[in-house]
């Protein structure tokens, strides 16, 4: 737990820093090294499912499709879709000739699904930071605020479900998450994202008032909650128990921003009728 609280305030502190002193710049290069650390942890999990997919190829792809929101204002073309499909046709031709014939649908299946649910997720957070106005920094509070409304679920589901869990929510794919700790990650959230708005509503649209910010942290609690089970899902065809050892106390990248992976595309589409 102390290794957890640790790296949790040292992350908190690095991405805080970054966006202060490097702004949307600097947030873009964090969610596509993000992107790209857990895409790969994605595909080594593949791997030890006995599986082979192109990595290589599709980590330069993925980089690419996470930084497209910014690349489409100097060329339309490469939009995220685009590239998707660029890279659906890239893989399907190497497909062909590489790869046993007993496990080449899995090899292209997986490879596509790798940048579909990573980078293709997560460049809807690149475009949250690039939303314009009213402040100049609004892109960047909806950020943070998206991220703290997500990844703060866990800590206060972990907390309650610590103090009051009793009943199972999925007991096969993740034994130790229950309803009551759910429960609790969802009055954090709302509560957290209601007070970052009410304390910095200058740098917030005008319609999300701080009672509008609670009830859309429910939902986009919710979605990170499924997010975290879809993960374990793929952890344990994968028969590991973490995605990584990169961050002590938490585990891989993909440990950190599974939240995130449901939560960025929703988020965009609510921040885009506001």
């Amino acid at each position: 737990m102390a290794k957890r609280i640790f790296s949790t305030v040292l992350l908190w502190l690095i991405i805080l820093g970054v966006m202060y002193f490097f702004q949307a710049r600097g947030g873009i290069v964090l969610i596509v090294l993000v992107s790209a650390f857990t895409q790969r942890e994605f595909y080594q999990m593949v791997v030890r499912m006995g599986h082979a997919p192109f990595a290589r190829l599709g980590l330069l792809f993925g980089a690419a499709i996470t930084v497209a929101p910014v690349l489409m204002a100097h060329c339309p073309l490469l939009t995220p879709e685009n590239l998707l499909a660029l890279a659906t046709i890239a893989f399907a031709i190497r497909i062909v000739g590489e790869r046993n014939p007993e496990n080449r649908v899995e090899s292209l299946g997986w490879t596509l699904f790798g940048l579909v649910y990573v980078p293709f997720m997560l460049q809807f957070l690149v475009r949250i930071l690039l939303i314009q106005g009213p402040h100049a920094n609004t892109g960047l509070a909806l950020t943070l605020w998206l991220i703290a409304v997500s990844k703060f679920c866990d800590v206060g589901a972990l907390l309650s479900g610590m103090a009051f869990g009793k009943h199972k929510m999925a007991p096969v794919i993740s034994p130790k998450k229950t309803w009551e700790g759910a429960i609790g990650g969802l009055l954090t959230s709302a509560a957290l994202g209601a007070g970052i708005v009410y304390a910095f509503g200058q740098y917030f649209p005008d319609a999300l008032t701080p009672l509008l910010a609670a009830a859309v942290a429910l939902p986009i609690a919710a979605l990170g909650i499924v997010s975290d089970l879809v993960e374990s899902v793929i952890k344990r065809r994968a028969n590991t128990k973490d995605s990584g050892a990169t961050i002590p106390g938490i585990g891989g990248m993909f440990d950190l921003s599974d939240s995130l992976i449901l939560t960025s595309p929703a988020g965009f589409l609510i921040f885009s009728l506001l």
